[in-house]
This record gives structure tokens, C-alpha cells and sequence, in this order.
């Protein structure tokens, strides 16, 4: 017997307010009961307006056009009670966790959306303890969600979906910022989900990790779904990228960023615990590690924004532990993991003016912020409004916002979250210019294929402390930990005990 359906979107066309073309141009898709449903395309697609319409947000509480019909457990979406209603059935988790979690610690965070089902303590904690294991959370239940990594917000927001145990899952990038331990975890948890009646759909880029458990893959382009099928059917791998010259230096440089014995304690919780760590003028240096193995609280150090418990910290020869923020900004700038935590502008031309106003008051704006755009590609887009952008415009955005400023050193953290393998690119491509121009680029990912492409060095981090991966980087550099390039000799990069 065939499956029921438990959403249907039959026609749905929509345009956002203030906009002139549709983002969504009768969109025709029905979601059985138990089926995973990916749904991917490059960036401005279409994909997170698809799932708000599929949530019946764009019912509910949003502007613009709407047009055509949703049921939703064969119920009219316009015939639920606002979200409240809809929210018994559909659970929704969106790519930015972060907006998502208001509670104290991560426990009253599961535990927030179950008080209100009306279930027995025994039920209640049973369940809490089943999601929280499940999303490999239980460590951190005592954690103010402030306090957690970008994957780990992740995992939370995920975990405080499911502890409600809704029949439609809708998840919008739900592992862009997860390690692949994590998303390996993720993954299983929806198949098993699926097994027991849960239909999901899942929007997201990628495609290696989560394209094995889909039923169904449907690629959407310009607001219109193009391809429909199994996964095999309809997965395009993009083509190899390579990595760009570094450029040619005599000798060994004095390195631009140079840390010792870093330590850095949240709350009496250890992030960071005697890091040792050299980076050159020139080099792209990536990141990478688990979630919570304190890769941004590393890179947080380098503009002030953390300072250190102990240790040392100097950046193009300024003590990031005593140099004031402002100083700092201009010879280091940090692109956040979500971009939506930098941008509050009317205009992306008066986002990206912003920087260029504080570091030079009353001087000549216009120029650098066209070419900043211009070297994202969002010139043609500078009089919108910012949150009106797709993801990966507002995280190309976030960058147009760094670069326009020029510091020496350029840190970005997860970089192309979000972002099309195309984009990924292009935003690579912009990097190795900039490094090509003397900028030194450091970024943390979880896309090891990309750092393996591009990155000059990559560092592995493991509970706070950089990993040489079973042999010291003083010994040999090996081509995936510590690639450096012809011409330039290799900075260490270790750890030591704390005395």
C-alpha cells in the first residue's frame, strides 16, 4: 500500500515584497509519510523559501505574493490555527541555530518545546535523554547555548526539533556547520526517523554526506524545480577545483600571526589549553577539526574579540591581549560563521560602508565599496536589503564587509556555509587573489575536500590543543597536514603541556 502523503504544495508561486520576480514559481511536490526528500540547487535558488512555504510560514507570517494551495495532513495550511497549530505536526529547523536557542542551558533548550505536550515526567525524561543521545549532546547539557561552537548550536537547535516529536521534519542546512562525525550521527538518526514515519525534507549542499539517504533528490534553480528523481539520477558532482600558486618568497619571512601557550577557559570549561602556533605573511592556513575541538575561539583571538586566560597572542606585531578591538580591526578581519551576525544595514552598500566609515572617517567611501562588491559579485546588488539576500549572497556579503577594509591578515570562519559548489569556488578564487596581493588568510571548515584544494597548511585541532596527526610537524610536512608551498619555509605548528 502506498504510503500517504502528509504535505502537499500543488502550484505555490511567491514573491517577496518589494521584489519583481518570483522565488518560488509553481512549485508542484507531495512528501509521504516516512519519505526523505533532498532538495538542493546553487545559492538564491529558491531552497529556503521552499522551506517556508513547505513550514507554512509564508501562509502565516510573512508579506508578498502567495499563490496556490498546501495541505498539510490533507488539512489547508490556511485553516490551521497560525504556527502554533502547524507546530504540532511539522517541526522546523533553519540554517541560522543560533536564532533558535533563547533558554539558559541546553537542556531547558530540548526540554522547552515538551513541557507543552502534555506528557508524564517518566516520558518526558525518557525522551530528553533519547534525542539528547541520539544528537550527541548529553556532554553539554549544562552549557549555556552562548557558550557552544557553531556545530554544537546546530546539534541543540536539531536536538529541540526532534524532542517534539513531529510527523514532518523540515530542515534547512542542518549540517552546514557540523564535523563529519556529526553529520554522520545526523544522518542516521533521519533514516531511522523515516523508518518509523517520519517524512523529511532536507535542503542542503552537501551532497556526498546526506544524498545516501534520500528516497528522492529534487534540484531547483531560479525559484523552479528543474530535476526531479532518485539521487543517482539526478546528482551532478561539480568539477575539481585547483589550488592557486602561493606566492614566490626568498627566505623565511617573520611570521604575521605568532602564538605561545595560548589557554582560554569559558566559565572554568577549557577551549583552548597550550597552543603553540606560527603563521607566514602570504599563506592560506586552514583549520579544521571536530565540532568543539576550539577552532573559532582560536580565531577569535586574533582580532580581540576573545583575550587570553594565558598565554600570548601577536598579530603583525600587536598584542591582541592588550590592543584595543578598533586598532586591531585594522590589520586583522574576521568573517563569522553566520553572516547574519554582521549585517544590520537598510543597504549592502552601506553594509559594506560601515567598516570603511570607522577606519576612515570623513574619507572617500564610494570606491572601496564598489570594489568590494564587485569582487563578490554583488555590485548589481548593492542597493538591497541585506536580509533579503539568499544565504550564500549574505555570506558573500559578509566578506565584501571584511575585504573592503584590506587588513593584512583575512579570517574566516566556514567560509562557504552555505554556498554552492560553484560559489565555494569563486569564493576560493577571491581568497587566492587576495593572498596573491600579500593578504594572509586563515579560515576554519569542515570541508576537507575544499581545504585539501586550496589551503596552503591545514591544522588539526583536537580538544584544544593542535594535533600533529601521530607524528610532529618538525619532523617531515606531510602533503595534507602541513603542505607549504616552493619557495617559502615551513612555520611549526605544536602544542606543549601546561607547567
Amino acid at each position: 500500500m502506498t504510503p500517504e502523503t502528509v504535505l502537499s504544495l500543488a502550484d505555490v508561486s511567491y514573491t517577496y515584497p518589494g521584489s519583481e520576480s518570483p522565488a518560488l514559481s509553481r512549485i508542484n511536490l507531495d512528501i509521504r509519510r516516512g519519505e526523505i526528500v533532498f532538495v538542493t540547487g546553487p545559492t538564491g535558488a529558491g531552497k529556503t523559501t521552499l522551506c517556508l512555504a513547505a513550514s507554512g510560514i509564508l501562509h502565516h507570517d510573512y508579506g508578498g505574493i502567495l499563490e496556490g494551495s498546501m495541505t498539510i495532513l490533507g488539512k489547508d495550511v490556511r485553516d490551521y490555527p497560525g504556527m502554533a497549530g502547524i507546530g504540532r505536526n511539522v517541526g522546523v529547523v533553519f540554517d541560522d541555530a543560533e536564532a533558535q536557542l533563547i533558554f539558559s542551558t541546553v537542556e531547558e533548550e530540548v526540554a522547552s518545546g515538551l513541557e507543552n505536550l502534555g506528557l508524564s515526567r517518566e516520558e518526558m525524561h525518557r525522551r530528553l535523554r533519547h534525542v539528547m543521545e541520539a544528537t550527541g549532546i548529553v556532554d553539554l547539557a549544562d552549557r549555556a547555548p552562548h557558550t557552544l561552537s557553531g556545530g554544537q548550536k546546530q546539534r541543540v537547535a536539531i536536538a529541540a526539533t526532534l524532542a517534539l516529536g513531529t510527523g514532518i521534519l523540515i530542515l534547512d542546512e542542518p549540517t552546514a556547520e557540523l564535523d563529519a562525525e556529526a553529520t554522520g550521527a545526523i544522518s542516521a538518526l533521519l533514516r531511522r526517523l523515516s523508518e518509523e514515519g517520519t517524512a523529511v525534507l532536507i535542503v542542503e549542499q552537501k551532497l556526498d554526506d546526506l544524498a545516501g539517504i534520500a528516497d528522492r533528490m529534487i534540484l531547483i534553480e531560479g525559484g523552479v524545480v528543474t530535476r526531479e528523481g532518485i539521487p543517482g539520477e539526478v546528482l551532478q558532482r561539480p568539477e575539481g577545483a585547483v589550488r592557486p600558486p602561493a606566492p614566490q618568497r626568498e627566505g623565511a619571512a617573520a611570521p604575521i600571526i605568532s602564538i605561545r601557550g595560548l589557554t582560554h577557559r569559558y566559565d572554568g570549561v577549557t577551549a583552548l589549553e597550550g597552543v603553540d602556533l606560527d603563521v607566514a605573511p602570504g599563506e592560506i592556513v586552514a583549520i579544521v577539526g571536530e565540532n568543539g575541538s576550539g577552532k573559532t575561539t582560536l580565531v577569535k583571538h586574533f582580532n580581540g574579540l576573545l583575550r587570553p586566560t594565558a598565554g600570548s597572542v601577536f598579530v603583525d606585531g600587536l598584542d591582541a591581549a592588550t590592543t584595543r578591538v578598533s586598532d586591531l580591526a585594522r590589520h586583522v578581519g574576521l568573517v563569522f560563521q553566520n553572516p547574519d551576525t554582521m549585517l544590520f544595514a537598510e543597504t549592502v552598500e552601506e553594509e559594506v560602508a560601515f567598516g570603511l566609515l570607522n577606519i576612515n572617517p570623513g574619507g572617500p567611501q564610494a570606491t572601496g565599496v564598489d570594489a568590494a562588491l564587485r569582487e563578490v559579485g554583488l555590485l548589481h546588488r548593492k542597493a538591497a536589503y541585506p536580509r533579503s539576500l539568499s544565504r550564500g549572497e549574505r555570506q558573500r556579503l559578509a566578506i565584501a564587509c571584511v575585504i573592503a577594509m584590506r587588513p593584512k591578515v583575512i579570517v574566516l570562519d566556514e567560509p562557504t556555509t552555505g554556498l554552492d559548489a560553484r560559489e565555494s569556488a569563486e569564493i576560493m578564487a577571491i581568497l587566492g587573489r587576495l593572498r596573491r596581493d600579500g593578504h594572509t588568510i586563515v579560515m576554519v571548515s569542515h570541508d576537507m575536500r575544499l581545504v585539501e584544494n586550496y589551503a596552503d597548511r591545514i591544522i588539526r585541532m583536537e580538544q584544544g590543543r593542535i594535533v600533529p596527526d601521530g607524528r610532529t610537524l618538525e619532523e617531515e610536512p606531510c602533503p595534507r597536514l602541513c603542505s607549504t608551498s616552493p619557495g617559502r619555509a615551513p612555520f611549526t605548528a605544536s602544542t606543549r603541556s601546561p607547567n
